[in-house]
């Protein structure tokens, strides 16, 4: 049976409640957490990537690794560090001793979900070798183009904190991330579960201990990405996300609003969200509640305005409140 073959076998709702389950999954070892879980499901069904932003011990790193034992597809992990080469990710040409011949070795970015970790750790040149796979889906070694796994999603996270020996993302590539979530600290209760967990023997490294399994497959996720596509948007619900984009635009607090890539973004975020929900059709409640994790990242306060104390969710929220919701 031919991968497109499996794929059609998979009915909607077969390819749903797996994709939903695996929320369940994660949750048996990350607490609190579930607007980045959400993110990181709705960046699967519809092909994004995902960054993630927490102070360390906000569960990012174990959060992409539980979501790796809910699916039966490949994972690698790569530290970012200072002295990290563009090819140490991408791949390289490498001479075999045993013929003496040129033979490329692939990176790790050739897999299914990629967790660059402290991607801000990583000077822009090796940060600008995911460019090309984020956007493209493949990577160009010594002139020749080579195209990775399907499904493809970078997950990747970074400190907010710390401001010495990091490297703040060019905003090209901050565009390239469909979604950007922030992981806090979690609230009393779901700290004390943490810890009463880690007291009953939970082993954060052990996520197949804490009884994770893996309930979806990459068939399903493609099958996932076919429905998606075929969610209706109506003309009204289009206009709006254009609406908050243009608004976004007009903002004399920003210095760069949302561009029509970022409008797209938010187009098929919602797109995802409606199909979670198990909605063929998107409503305006959708693109709300996506557009601060799809569009947030995209802008770019001016100079006065940071001086000012004044935060880019603010003037998110300020934006989207001027531009009437569609009945």
């Amino acid at each position: 049976m031919t991968q497109s073959e499996t794929i059609t076998s998979v009915s909607p709702d077969d390819a749903r409640e797996r994709l939903t389950a695996v929320r369940a999954e994660v949750a048996k070892a990350v607490v609190g957490q579930d607007a980045a879980v959400s993110g990181l499901l709705v960046a699967l069904v519809c092909g994004g990537h995902v960054l993630m932003e927490g102070v360390p011990g906000t569960a990012k790193t174990l959060l992409v690794r539980s979501l790796s034992a809910a699916l039966s597809v490949e994972t690698r992990r790569v530290q970012f560090t200072p002295d990290l080469m563009p090819g140490d990710i991408t791949g390289s040409m490498v001479v075999e001793s045993s013929h003496g011949s040129l033979t490329f070795r692939e990176g790790p970015v050739f897999t299914n979900l990629l967790l660059a970790d402290e991607i801000n750790r990583t000077p822009p040149k090796t940060q600008s070798a995911l460019l090309e796979a984020m956007e493209e889906g493949q990577v160009s070694v010594d002139g020749v183009t080579r195209a990775l796994p399907q499904p493809f999603l970078v997950a990747a996270t970074q400190n907010p904190i710390e401001y010495e020996g990091v490297y703040p993302l060019p905003e090209a590539q901050l565009d390239r991330f469909l979604l950007k979530v922030v992981l806090p600290v979690p609230e009393r209760d779901d700290e004390v579960q943490i810890l009463t967990r880690h007291a009953s023997g939970f082993d954060p490294r052990d996520v197949a201990g804490a009884g994770v399994r893996a309930v979806a497959s990459g068939a399903d996720i493609e099958a996932a990405r076919q429905l998606v596509a075929s969610v209706q948007v109506s003309p009204e619900v289009t206009g709006y996300i254009v609406d908050i984009a243009r608004a976004t635009r007009e903002s004399p607090s920003l210095s760069a609003g949302v561009s029509p890539r970022g409008a797209t973004a938010l187009l098929r975020s919602a797109r995802a969200w409606a199909w979670l929900a198990g909605r063929d059709f998107v409503t305006p409640d959708d693109v709300k509640s996506l557009a601060h994790a799809t569009l947030a990242h995209r802008l770019a306060l001016r100079p006065e305005a940071e001086l000012e104390g004044v935060q880019v969710g603010q003037v998110l929220s300020s934006a989207i409140g001027a531009v009437p919701v569609p009945r």
